[in-house]
């Protein structure tokens, strides 16, 4: 008496195409953030990755090295996975070849 009748509505008739075109335009950030992420992160530092790869390759005797513990030495011998380093006149330490972190110019170590 009081209630009227509710009735469901009908749905709108779907667009084939723009439902392939939102369903793009909402996955745009994700692939435009994948494509910063990979050129100012992920390149750089693959970059510097075979850069100290090709350094501690290149490493021959004499060279004059700094190690990850800040140790300063000019490398005796040189093995497959170990050098030999002297630290001072007599004192030399074996270490593991990524150890390494920088070769230093001749003549640095006094």
């Amino acid at each position: 008496m009081f209630i009227s009748s509710a009735f469901a509505q009908t749905a709108a008739p779907a667009a084939g195409g723009s439902d392939m075109m939102s369903s793009l335009g909402s996955m745009l950030p994700l692939v435009l953030m994948f494509v910063v992420l990979y050129f100012v992160m992920i390149r750089p530092q693959m970059k510097r990755q075979k850069e100290a790869r090709a350094m501690i390759e290149a490493l021959a005797k004499g060279d004059e090295v700094a190690t990850t513990g800040g140790v300063l030495g000019k490398i005796t011998g040189i093995g497959d996975t170990y050098l030999t380093v002297e630290i001072a006149k007599g004192v030399e330490v074996q270490m593991q070849r990524s150890a390494v972190v920088q070769v230093l110019p001749k003549g640095a170590i006094k």
